[in-house]
């Protein structure tokens, strides 16, 4: 996927890149349905009801939310994980997807 064609903020075309670039591109999937620039849902490929709302919105410069989301409802976190920079970002959607970081 061409990161940089997606509609969607620098800092979040930004974090997905990183996204690929650490996890590889098969790693999580984008759901596209958010329109909203500054916000974008990403899923585990095989099981869609985990996933991750992230964004840039409301944040200070550089910084990032992200509300996570399970497939038993009562164990979402939502609006506990804000301010984060792109590094604390892409440690939490590590674990919550339990993604492995890509070797060269």
């Amino acid at each position: 996927m061409n990161v940089w064609a997606l509609n969607k903020a620098v800092d979040i075309k930004h974090f997905v890149y990183e996204c690929q670039h650490q996890f590889g591109e098969q790693a999580i999937t984008i759901n596209e349905s958010i329109a909203h620039d500054q916000a974008i849902v990403l899923q585990a490929i095989a099981q869609p009801a985990l996933s991750a709302y992230v964004y840039s919105f409301s944040q200070t410069e550089a910084c990032y939310g992200v509300d996570l989301f399970y497939p038993i409802e009562q164990h979402d976190i939502v609006g506990e994980n804000e301010g984060l920079s792109l590094d604390q970002l892409l440690s939490i959607v590590q674990i919550h997807f339990d993604l492995n970081i890509k070797t060269l």
